[in-house]
């Protein structure tokens, strides 16, 4: 006699669900959850409507494409989730006084939001660095990358000796305190240690306080010139790890810090005073000594200086390639060549297999001669 509750083929009892795969490129996302990490730190959980398979680099980062008083504005921050759990990654966000994006996320993402995002792009990564021993030191928000790096290994079961180095100003200023002591407490090749610049009035804090300096870190890791080092926080903490490190007589080819955000206020006036130049050289070029853009899809055309980007190029035709670092970090402004050849400067905001397809990132990419690009 047969079971009832047993399928009477195996056609009826597997459906395949069809999953895709992420890649670098636009994809729409819903905001799935929504975490307080700290007072002014949230941390944001994302799905897409069907399964998509989020794989990604520990340490990379996207770029959210959000609609912010009317216009697009596009910002990046690092995943924060391990690709260990590939249906969702995380980003984790601290309200910056004044800060356009930080504060809009903290006032309006919730559950069920929808928006898109880019990537998942960056150099800066414990895959295309793997060592036995690594030390990780972050200031502030600067934990995200390094938190999935330790997430990936932790879920891993890596072999990798790591030490972990987190500097706060305060104790409540400590992002993901519970889930760092866990990861100690169950493994025995995580050490971790934290350090907060102050203790305010009624804050207990038993650890290190101050900032985190040579004698700190021949406390902590006395052998850290044999490691492989991952570094991100604010500008002057990275600074002055480099100096500290280079001080100590530290193979700096091992060393690796994450370094995209907004583009500092030096480099945008430098940008302007280079278009400047650049226009009053092509006022004395002549008409031969220009390059030919041609735009295919809107089927506009313009001629440029050598040393014009591709950027500038669409920008002259009043063609708008969305763009968010403007030094070849984020890998918005990713478009596809056609015809012609273009030299590439990016930081990291394109990967190799892009490229081999023909990819380039327009805000950092130069015509070599005429060029057909696919936008």
């Amino acid at each position: 006699m047969s079971n009832p509750s047993v399928p009477s083929s195996s056609s009826d009892a597997f459906i395949p669900v069809s999953t895709q795969i992420w890649s670098n490129g636009r994809h729409a996302v819903r905001c799935v959850k929504v975490i307080q990490e700290t007072w002014d730190v949230t941390t944001y959980c994302f799905m897409a409507e069907q399964p998509v398979m989020f794989f990604f680099k520990p340490g990379q980062f996207v770029t959210l494409e959000l609609e912010i008083e009317g216009e697009t504005v596009f910002r990046s921050y690092t995943i924060s989730s391990s690709p260990s759990v590939p249906y969702s990654f995380s980003i984790t966000v601290k309200r910056v006084p004044g800060g356009l994006v930080s504060n809009w996320l903290h006032d309006n993402m919730t559950e069920g939001s929808e928006l898109a995002v880019h990537g998942p792009v960056g150099a800066f990564n414990s895959i295309d660095f793997p060592a036995r021993k690594v030390l990780f030191l972050s200031g502030g928000v600067g934990i995200t990358p390094v938190m999935s790096m330790t997430r990936w290994a932790f879920d891993t079961n890596a072999d990798v000796d790591m030490v972990f180095v987190h500097s706060a100003r305060t104790p409540r200023d400590i992002i993901y305190q519970r889930e760092l002591e866990t990861i100690s407490a169950r493994i025995s090749n995580f050490d971790l240690h934290l350090i907060c610049e102050r203790v305010e009035a009624g804050q207990s804090w038993a650890g290190y306080r101050g900032f985190l300096d040579r004698t700190k870190l021949d406390m902590i890791a006395p052998d850290f010139l044999e490691r492989e080092v991952f570094c991100c926080g604010p500008t002057p903490y990275m600074k002055a790890v480099r100096r500290m490190l280079e001080q100590a007589g530290f193979d700096m080819t091992h060393y690796h810090e994450e370094s995209f955000g907004a583009t500092p206020e030096t480099i945008e006036e430098q940008a302007v005073q280079d278009a400047e130049a650049a226009a009053e050289e092509a006022d004395a070029l002549q008409v031969s000594d220009l390059y030919q853009v041609e735009f295919a899809k809107t089927g506009k055309s313009v001629r440029i200086a050598p040393g014009e980007t591709v950027h500038t190029a669409a920008a002259k035709l009043g063609l708008h390639i969305p763009k968010a670092c403007g030094m070849g970090i984020c890998g918005t402004c990713k478009v596809k060549r056609i015809e012609g050849d273009i030299e590439m400067s990016h930081n990291g905001g394109i990967t190799d297999e892009d490229v081999e397809a023909g990819y380039f990132l327009s805000c950092c990419s130069v015509p070599q001669g005429d060029v057909v690009v696919e936008y």
